[in-house]
Protein backbone atom coordinates (compact mmCIF):
# COMPACT_ATOMS: atom_id res chain seq x y z
CA UNK A 1 0.00 0.00 0.00
CA UNK A 2 2.83 2.39 0.74
CA UNK A 3 4.24 2.09 -2.60
CA UNK A 4 0.43 2.89 -4.19
CA UNK A 5 0.90 5.58 -2.10
CA UNK A 6 4.09 7.00 -3.03
CA UNK A 7 3.35 6.53 -6.97
CA UNK A 8 0.06 8.32 -6.69
CA UNK A 9 2.24 11.21 -4.48
CA UNK A 10 4.71 11.40 -7.75
CA UNK A 11 1.81 11.36 -9.70
CA UNK A 12 0.45 14.31 -8.41
CA UNK A 13 3.48 16.13 -7.75
CA UNK A 14 3.89 19.67 -9.17
CA UNK A 15 6.69 22.36 -8.95
CA UNK A 16 10.27 23.61 -10.25
CA UNK A 17 13.30 21.23 -8.76
CA UNK A 18 16.46 23.72 -8.67
CA UNK A 19 19.07 20.55 -9.52
CA UNK A 20 22.76 21.75 -8.81
CA UNK A 21 24.59 19.44 -12.36
CA UNK A 22 27.74 17.85 -11.99
CA UNK A 23 30.32 18.48 -14.63
CA UNK A 24 30.59 15.77 -16.98
CA UNK A 25 27.09 14.99 -16.96
CA UNK A 26 24.38 15.16 -19.40
CA UNK A 27 21.79 17.26 -18.66
CA UNK A 28 19.49 14.16 -20.26
CA UNK A 29 21.06 11.97 -18.12
CA UNK A 30 19.76 14.03 -14.87
CA UNK A 31 16.40 13.95 -16.24
CA UNK A 32 16.23 10.36 -16.99
CA UNK A 33 17.48 9.20 -13.79
CA UNK A 34 15.38 11.28 -11.53
CA UNK A 35 12.58 9.94 -13.45
CA UNK A 36 13.44 7.01 -13.24
CA UNK A 37 14.54 7.05 -9.57
CA UNK A 38 11.24 8.70 -8.15
CA UNK A 39 8.84 7.61 -10.70
CA UNK A 40 7.71 11.18 -12.29
CA UNK A 41 5.62 11.23 -15.25
CA UNK A 42 6.35 14.77 -16.45
CA UNK A 43 9.76 16.32 -16.27
CA UNK A 44 10.83 19.43 -18.52
CA UNK A 45 13.11 21.60 -18.05
CA UNK A 46 14.07 25.41 -18.05
CA UNK A 47 16.74 25.39 -20.39
CA UNK A 48 19.48 22.99 -21.50
CA UNK A 49 23.22 22.86 -20.26
CA UNK A 50 26.35 21.59 -21.92
CA UNK A 51 27.68 18.37 -20.72
CA UNK A 52 31.15 20.12 -19.55
CA UNK A 53 28.85 22.68 -17.55
CA UNK A 54 28.28 22.62 -13.82
CA UNK A 55 25.52 24.81 -11.95
CA UNK A 56 21.77 25.79 -11.78
CA UNK A 57 19.51 23.24 -14.11
CA UNK A 58 15.98 24.01 -13.76
CA UNK A 59 13.44 21.16 -13.82
CA UNK A 60 10.00 21.38 -14.57
CA UNK A 61 7.59 18.69 -12.81
CA UNK A 62 4.11 17.69 -13.35
CA UNK A 63 2.04 21.21 -14.44
CA UNK A 64 4.73 22.85 -13.90
CA UNK A 65 5.99 22.43 -17.38
CA UNK A 66 3.45 25.20 -18.76
CA UNK A 67 6.15 27.59 -17.29
CA UNK A 68 9.33 26.23 -19.57
CA UNK A 69 8.58 29.05 -22.27
CA UNK A 70 9.17 31.71 -18.93
CA UNK A 71 12.26 30.03 -17.70
CA UNK A 72 13.24 29.67 -21.49
CA UNK A 73 13.86 33.29 -22.29
CA UNK A 74 15.28 34.57 -18.75
CA UNK A 75 18.52 36.05 -18.46
CA UNK A 76 21.44 33.43 -17.08
CA UNK A 77 24.66 34.22 -15.37
CA UNK A 78 27.83 32.00 -15.38
CA UNK A 79 31.22 31.75 -13.99
CA UNK A 80 33.62 29.89 -15.55
CA UNK A 81 37.33 30.30 -17.63
CA UNK A 82 39.08 29.59 -20.40
CA UNK A 83 42.52 29.04 -22.40
CA UNK A 84 43.76 31.84 -24.64
CA UNK A 85 45.59 31.50 -27.89
CA UNK A 86 44.02 27.98 -28.81
CA UNK A 87 40.98 27.09 -30.64
CA UNK A 88 39.12 23.66 -31.25
CA UNK A 89 36.49 22.71 -33.28
CA UNK A 90 34.02 22.28 -29.97
CA UNK A 91 35.04 25.67 -28.65
CA UNK A 92 35.96 24.04 -25.43
CA UNK A 93 39.20 21.96 -24.12
CA UNK A 94 37.44 19.12 -25.39
CA UNK A 95 37.62 19.75 -29.06
CA UNK A 96 40.10 18.78 -32.10
CA UNK A 97 42.54 21.47 -32.09
CA UNK A 98 42.10 23.77 -35.10
CA UNK A 99 43.78 26.87 -36.25
CA UNK A 100 43.21 30.43 -34.81
CA UNK A 101 40.70 32.81 -36.18
CA UNK A 102 42.06 35.03 -38.56
CA UNK A 103 40.63 38.01 -36.61
CA UNK A 104 39.92 37.82 -32.54
CA UNK A 105 37.58 39.87 -31.10
CA UNK A 106 38.16 42.34 -28.26
CA UNK A 107 36.13 41.65 -25.30
CA UNK A 108 34.29 44.79 -26.11
CA UNK A 109 33.21 43.73 -29.17
CA UNK A 110 31.32 40.55 -27.24
CA UNK A 111 29.15 43.01 -25.06
CA UNK A 112 25.69 44.37 -26.12
CA UNK A 113 23.85 42.61 -29.18
CA UNK A 114 25.99 39.90 -30.50
CA UNK A 115 25.14 37.61 -33.51
CA UNK A 116 25.95 33.69 -32.96
CA UNK A 117 26.08 30.96 -34.56
CA UNK A 118 26.51 27.46 -32.53
CA UNK A 119 30.09 25.63 -33.45
CA UNK A 120 28.40 22.27 -35.30
CA UNK A 121 30.49 20.51 -33.25
CA UNK A 122 29.58 19.26 -29.61
CA UNK A 123 31.78 17.54 -26.59
CA UNK A 124 29.56 14.84 -25.19
CA UNK A 125 29.97 11.77 -22.75
CA UNK A 126 27.80 9.08 -22.43
CA UNK A 127 26.40 7.66 -19.88
CA UNK A 128 28.86 5.31 -18.21
CA UNK A 129 31.53 6.51 -20.65
CA UNK A 130 34.86 7.68 -19.08
CA UNK A 131 35.38 10.29 -22.16
CA UNK A 132 34.02 13.15 -23.81
CA UNK A 133 33.73 12.23 -27.65
CA UNK A 134 32.84 14.87 -30.20
CA UNK A 135 29.69 14.52 -32.39
CA UNK A 136 28.36 16.79 -35.47
CA UNK A 137 25.51 18.60 -34.38
CA UNK A 138 25.21 19.99 -38.49
CA UNK A 139 24.87 23.61 -39.39
CA UNK A 140 23.44 25.93 -36.65
CA UNK A 141 21.71 29.45 -38.30
CA UNK A 142 22.58 32.51 -36.62
CA UNK A 143 20.83 34.02 -34.07
CA UNK A 144 21.03 37.05 -31.75
CA UNK A 145 21.46 37.39 -28.36
CA UNK A 146 22.48 39.95 -26.01
CA UNK A 147 25.80 40.15 -23.39
CA UNK A 148 25.12 42.60 -20.19
CA UNK A 149 28.41 42.10 -18.50
CA UNK A 150 31.30 39.77 -19.61
CA UNK A 151 34.24 40.85 -17.30
CA UNK A 152 37.69 39.12 -17.49
CA UNK A 153 40.02 38.49 -14.83
CA UNK A 154 43.50 37.23 -16.26
CA UNK A 155 46.41 35.71 -14.28
CA UNK A 156 50.01 36.93 -14.96
CA UNK A 157 51.40 32.98 -14.54
CA UNK A 158 49.55 31.12 -17.17
CA UNK A 159 47.39 31.65 -20.44
CA UNK A 160 43.50 30.43 -18.09
CA UNK A 161 41.35 33.73 -17.34
CA UNK A 162 38.75 33.70 -15.29
CA UNK A 163 35.26 35.26 -16.05
CA UNK A 164 31.88 36.05 -14.52
CA UNK A 165 29.37 36.50 -17.72
CA UNK A 166 25.43 37.96 -17.77
CA UNK A 167 23.60 37.49 -21.02
CA UNK A 168 20.06 36.58 -22.54
CA UNK A 169 18.80 33.36 -23.04
CA UNK A 170 20.35 31.23 -26.04
CA UNK A 171 23.83 32.80 -25.40
CA UNK A 172 26.28 30.29 -26.55
CA UNK A 173 29.62 30.71 -24.08
CA UNK A 174 31.97 28.44 -25.96
CA UNK A 175 30.89 30.37 -29.18
CA UNK A 176 31.91 33.50 -27.26
CA UNK A 177 35.05 32.64 -25.86
CA UNK A 178 35.69 31.12 -29.61
CA UNK A 179 35.80 34.52 -31.30
CA UNK A 180 38.45 35.56 -28.62
CA UNK A 181 40.51 32.86 -29.91
CA UNK A 182 40.02 31.17 -26.91
CA UNK A 183 38.98 27.84 -25.36
CA UNK A 184 36.11 27.12 -22.50
CA UNK A 185 37.92 25.22 -19.70
CA UNK A 186 35.11 25.30 -16.95
CA UNK A 187 31.91 26.61 -16.78
CA UNK A 188 29.39 27.20 -14.13
CA UNK A 189 25.72 28.52 -14.78
CA UNK A 190 25.03 30.47 -11.64
CA UNK A 191 21.53 31.80 -12.33
CA UNK A 192 18.45 31.47 -14.50
CA UNK A 193 16.42 34.32 -13.94
CA UNK A 194 15.22 34.64 -10.19
CA UNK A 195 17.09 31.62 -9.49
CA UNK A 196 20.18 31.10 -8.19
CA UNK A 197 22.50 28.27 -7.79
CA UNK A 198 23.21 28.28 -3.72
CA UNK A 199 19.32 27.68 -3.23
CA UNK A 200 20.12 24.44 -5.54
CA UNK A 201 20.46 20.72 -4.50
CA UNK A 202 23.14 18.73 -5.58
CA UNK A 203 22.62 16.12 -7.98
CA UNK A 204 24.44 13.00 -5.85
CA UNK A 205 22.36 14.56 -2.93
CA UNK A 206 19.19 13.91 -4.84
CA UNK A 207 19.94 10.34 -5.59
CA UNK A 208 20.51 9.66 -2.05
CA UNK A 209 16.90 10.68 -1.06
CA UNK A 210 13.36 9.18 -0.54
CA UNK A 211 10.30 9.73 -2.08
CA UNK A 212 9.05 12.14 0.86
CA UNK A 213 12.90 14.02 1.04
CA UNK A 214 12.31 14.43 -2.43
CA UNK A 215 9.26 15.73 -2.75
CA UNK A 216 9.90 18.30 -0.03
CA UNK A 217 12.42 19.68 -2.17
CA UNK A 218 9.71 20.20 -4.98
CA UNK A 219 9.24 24.19 -4.89
CA UNK A 220 5.61 24.82 -6.09
CA UNK A 221 5.29 26.88 -9.01
CA UNK A 222 3.01 29.06 -8.03
CA UNK A 223 5.34 30.14 -4.68
CA UNK A 224 8.60 29.93 -7.10
CA UNK A 225 7.55 32.33 -10.19
CA UNK A 226 5.34 34.51 -7.77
Amino acid sequence: MANLVQLKMMEDLDGILLVDKPEGMQFSTVIKTLKRKFGLVKVGHGGALDTMASGLFVLLVGGANKFAETLMNADRAYEGAFIKGKSTDTGDIYGREIPQPERVASLAELKGDVFQVEPRYCAVRREGAADYEVVDTGEHKQFLSHVYKFDVSSSDSSNEAHFSLLASKGVIVRALVSEMGAVLSSLRRTRVGKFDVADAVPFSKILEMDSGEFSACVIPASRALR
